[in-house]
């Protein structure tokens, strides 16, 4: 059964960091989560002013942190003197765990600065687990060609195109997360097996998709959540079409957050604060 568009998010025009202009679909409320996935942000400008100050250092605890760069340099630092430098095509998979206190800085003054950050939540019995990173250059991410002209590059679990699998550098996730980037050109078709037990969503970020068998449209700049269903059937309606699908087991686990803290209790956040104030957050 095909899984049918259900509810159209707008991302909204906001502001993140020290002024960094984005666009957020999910997240732009505490309600408006889809589990497992907390937050979804576009950013993307070619005005240095829009992005240019950056996210100083600010902690984290319970979730990961998921930077996709579209196009630009950004560098991410963390108290335990962990560099990453992010560039075209980079993936940067950051598991905050217990607690971590990181900047992301852009390392350009001029010319487009384009991608996402993604929040995925960890489950109850992973949240205090030690922080890591793992930063993933484009060169590691395999992009698969489609029959129709289009491409599929596989970010985080397993696509099968024309019968040979294509496995992506994250792998075994509780959440069985699948973080896939689709091409299409007009008229292109995508259609794909898509686990009955996860919750899909896509956000189609150049041109727009018809999805499932009532053909419903999905405009660039606007996140669709999907209903039941073990496949997925999206049509381009426009040149140069794009969108990324992410997918995930639902925790269903009760939510606490204060910003950048993702608990199951209150009881647990005034832990995270009292610990960050303490510098208990990061001396482990």
């Amino acid at each position: 059964m095909q899984k049918q568009l259900q509810q159209i998010i707008p991302a909204r025009a906001t502001s993140d960091g020290a002024g960094v202009r984005i666009k957020r679909s999910l997240g732009q409320t505490q309600n408006a989560r889809f589990d497992p996935f907390l937050m979804l942000d576009e950013f993307g400008s070619e005005s240095a002013s829009d992005y240019i100050a950056g996210f100083p250092s600010h902690p984290h605890r319970g979730f990961e942190t998921v930077t996709y760069m579209l196009e630009g340099h950004m560098l991410h630092e963390d108290h335990m003197g962990n560099k990453g430098h992010l560039k075209n095509g980079d993936v940067q998979w950051m598991t905050a765990g217990r607690g971590i206190i990181h900047s992301e800085m852009p390392q350009q003054e001029h010319g487009l600065m384009r991608g996402f950050q993604l929040w995925l939540n960890l489950p109850a019995a992973e949240k205090m687990k030690p922080a890591h990173y793992k930063d993933i250059p484009s060169s590691e991410i395999p992009v698969a060609q489609l029959s129709n002209g289009g491409c599929i590059k596989v970010i985080a679990n397993t696509a099968v195109i024309d019968g040979k699998v294509v496995s992506g550098p994250i792998q075994g996730l509780t959440t069985q997360a699948i973080y896939w980037d689709v091409h299409l050109s007009l008229s292109g078709k995508f259609d794909h097996a898509i686990p009955a037990t996860h919750n899909t969503f896509i956000y189609v970020y150049e041109g727009a998709i018809a999805i499932g068998e009532d053909a419903r449209k999905l405009e660039a700049g606007n996140a669709g959540l999907l209903g039941a269903g073990d496949e997925i059937a999206v049509i381009a309606l426009s040149e140069d079409t794009r969108f990324i699908l992410l997918a995930g087991i639902p925790l269903k686990e009760p939510i606490a957050q204060y910003g950048p803290f993702v608990m199951n209790t209150p009881d647990e956040i005034e832990q995270a604060i009292q610990d960050y104030r303490s510098g208990a957050l990061i001396n482990y």
